[in-house]
């Protein structure tokens, strides 16, 4: 019974992320993306659409998810387009009833630098609890995956042809200055995308090989009070048996550490990356 309810429960914080960041994406699409004609995926060719021959955005965006989705399917599989089903869909509602609160609930005068960032800022958080909960918004998320498959590339490359095709068409339509804000809004975007799905790091994950294991393992363990784990390495040109000292820290003591290593063993190779999630040990 336990099981069932926190099953339940979390299904529901996972549903209510997602819902509630698709409405944020279409909050910042209506009050900040639409008047400044900030440009980037499918919305942004609505757009575009709507100032040539005055389309409703939502409409543009709709069929647009819908041509993806059968796209997606077709050339991705049935697996890869069920999580973005509900998002392709949901959005564009969500686009077309937000619409009207721009003139319902007047932000008043801004200006303009500061209300493209915060529409950055609302459109990244939204998105990133999309693909927390496991979902997508569709649109050229889509495109990106097919492009990516097709044309042998990863992600982040094709999603600078789609996304960059659109924002230099849209550069076209409307004028250079709209190309630079577009490229500053799609940059935090990605930012802080990334840091709603992945949380803001607070520890740091040394992995380190040098001639000074023992000097090392001991400055770690009783200098910085820390625990490591030895891991066995191969060198892949050489060929050369390697110890790998990995050790977790607090972002706070990154510093030191670096230092510390140095001090011991100039030479000493080693690589740093962000540990997102701490769990277990004693």
């Amino acid at each position: 019974m336990k099981k069932k309810e926190s099953r339940f429960l979390h299904n529901s914080i996972r549903y209510g992320e997602f819902i509630l960041g698709v409405l944020l994406a279409a909050l910042a699409y209506n009050f900040f993306f639409l008047p400044h004609n900030i440009t980037y995926g499918v919305g942004g060719i609505g757009i575009i659409l709507k100032k040539l021959y005055g389309l409703q955005p939502s409409t543009v965006i709709l069929i647009g998810d819908i041509i993806l989705l059968i796209l997606s399917f077709l050339l991705l599989g049935k697996d890869s387009t069920r999580n973005t089903i509900v998002g392709s869909l949901l959005y564009p509602l969500f686009v077309r009833l937000t619409a009207p609160l721009p003139d319902m609930l007047p932000l008043g005068e801004m200006d303009l630098l500061l209300e493209i960032l915060c529409g950055a800022i609302v459109d990244g958080v939204g998105l990133g609890l999309v693909f927390k909960a496991g979902f997508t918004t569709g649109g050229t998320d889509i495109l990106n995956h097919i492009v990516s498959k097709y044309g042998k590339m990863n992600v982040g490359k094709a999603m600078l042809y789609t996304d960059g095709i659109i924002i230099l068409i849209a550069c076209l339509v409307f004028d250079f200055p709209t190309l630079v804000y577009s490229l500053i809004s799609l940059y935090i975007i990605s930012v802080l995308t990334d840091k709603v799905v992945l949380g803001i790091s607070q520890s740091k994950a040394f992995y380190v090989i040098t001639e000074e294991e023992t000097s090392v393992k001991k400055f770690i363990m009783n200098s910085m009070a820390h625990g490591v784990t030895v891991l066995d390495g191969r060198g892949g040109y050489t060929g050369d048996f390697k110890k790998v000292i990995m050790c977790i820290i607090p972002t706070s003591q990154y510093y030191a550490l670096k230092e510390g290593i140095k001090k011991i063993d100039k030479n000493a190779f080693f690589v740093v990356t962000d540990a997102y999630e701490v769990s277990g040990g004693a």
